[in-house]
């Protein structure tokens, strides 16, 4: 732990609503998404290496390769390439166009990964005798029900509502898509799911809601909560996801957590404290400044004064997001202003290039956390003399909400407390290896120390209210 300072990847920021969640303005700006090639080279040395120097020269970066199959001579590659709408298509002609290369077409590699949907809802005893199905549907079924009846709390042992979660969302923030619709966010939705049921083994069940007034949004939720023992909300955008989730907190006393603030905090703060470790910096006494107070920078600056630290500045274009900050104890100031004067940086805006290498100063920490193209390089921050820089890739959320959630229901939480988010931040920062700032979100055994780490601290805080 970082002395000095109490118990205290992201997710990527958001950009296709720029204006009203991070308030920097810039020309809409196009998402890049993966596109996978399936290209034929012939089995001789270097004909692969003249296909990826002409993905090169087209400024494309390989995100995957991988070698399909060799037959007869000539081996078929699937390329993954991260590429935006306004990327160069004539790539796919330059390289038909070599003698030791064929461009066979694209893959449908991601689309058959989403057929038929992700989840599936599957019995958790088999039901193969008659006697099995007269004890768990009717008509043994019924004593259950009124045992429940007599005793509410009684559903937490006999059906799975201690180990569903639900994952609401209206879709007016899906990743760098911006407002896209509920259906259209479905994918995401299903894709939480599958990682709650893959690393914690615990039931995710996506909520879509077509309303987007945050009043009929949560008496939506309100109206059908009692079949899940959490909420998880995800992909509603600010400035309404916060009404939302304070008010739905208010009402019910189960966990709720809006991940794109919570989440993407435990993990920014994950990574800021191994960030400040290596370059020295003690948070506690430090300016810490956060650049764009959209769900992301707002949720990073209240955890942040949550966790002991006193001095934090804030920048947004949108006033009422400052006042937001200003209510946590923070102070509103200049985006020149803060760069500064904050010994420590963090960008969530989805603004390209927004810090100018020359604001740097000298020893700063600066965590541009935006994807894929971060507020500023972080070569290029250190040419200009940072202690520390990094960005936003492969600091992911993931590593906070499958155990954040298993580990409020296995306390039985009534809300998830500061002191949960903490232990979950000072888990994940403290199983990064090497120079890592976070360790790998697919490493089962972090869920695990998070999930014990979070039930721990919700633990000690029914004891303290108790």
């Amino acid at each position: 732990m970082i002395a000095g300072i109490r118990r205290c990847g992201i997710r990527a920021p958001q950009r296709a609503t720029v204006a009203s969640r991070a308030g920097f303005v810039q020309p809409l700006p196009t998402m890049k998404i993966p596109e996978i090639l399936l290209i034929e080279t012939v089995h001789q040395p270097g004909s692969l290496a003249r296909v990826l120097q002409v993905i090169a020269d087209a400024g494309l970066a390989i995100e995957h390769l991988t070698a399909l199959r060799r037959d007869q001579g000539r081996t078929l590659w699937e390329i993954t390439l991260e590429m935006d709408e306004e990327a160069d298509r004539s790539l796919y002609e330059r390289i038909a166009a070599l003698p030791i290369a064929r461009f066979v077409g694209k893959s449908d590699r991601v689309f058959n990964r989403h057929r038929g949907g992700k989840i599936s809802t599957v019995a958790s005893l088999p039901i193969n005798t008659r006697q099995v199905l007269r004890d768990v549907y009717t008509p043994g079924v019924a004593r259950v029900c009124l045992a429940i009846q007599k005793d509410p709390r009684a559903a937490r042992e006999y059906t799975a509502l201690a180990r569903t979660v639900a994952i609401i969302t209206n879709g007016t923030a899906v990743l760098g898509l911006g407002n896209i619709g509920a259906l259209a966010g479905l994918p995401v939705m299903e894709g939480k799911a599958a990682l709650f049921a893959e690393l914690v083994g615990i039931n995710g069940v996506p909520i879509l809601i077509t309303e987007t007034d945050p009043a009929r949004v949560v008496q939506t939720v309100l109206a059908i909560e009692a079949s899940f023992g959490a909420i998880q909300l995800e992909d509603f955008a600010a400035p309404e996801c916060f009404e939302i989730e304070q008010a739905l907190r208010q009402h019910l006393a189960k966990p709720v957590m809006h991940d794109d603030q919570h989440g993407t905090a435990v993990v920014a703060l994950a990574a800021l404290k191994n960030a400040a470790r290596y370059s020295g910096h003690d948070l506690a006494s430090s300016t810490i400044g956060q650049i764009g107070l959209g769900a992301a920078g707002t949720g990073i600056a209240r955890l942040l004064r949550a966790c002991g630290v006193k001095h934090l500045l804030g920048t947004d274009r949108n006033p009422a997001a400052v006042a937001r900050l200003e209510s946590l104890g923070g102070e509103g100031t200049t985006l020149e202003g803060l760069m500064q004067r904050a010994d420590v940086v963090i960008a969530t805006t989805g603004v390209k290039g927004l810090i100018r290498p020359q604001w740097v100063r000298p020893g700063q920490v600066i965590l541009a956390l935006s994807n894929p193209d971060p507020e500023i390089e972080p070569l290029v921050a250190r040419e200009q003399g940072a202690a520390f820089a990094a960005d936003g890739k492969g600091i992911n959320n993931l590593l906070a909400y499958p155990g954040l959630f298993k580990g409020a229901l296995e306390a039985d939480a009534r809300a998830f407390s500061d002191a949960m988010l903490m232990a979950a931040a000072d888990t994940i920062a403290a199983l990064a290896r090497g120079d890592e700032l976070v360790p790998d979100p697919l490493d089962r055994t972090v869920h695990e120390a998070v999930t014990a780490a979070v039930r721990a601290a919700a633990g000690e805080a029914t004891v303290a209210a108790g």
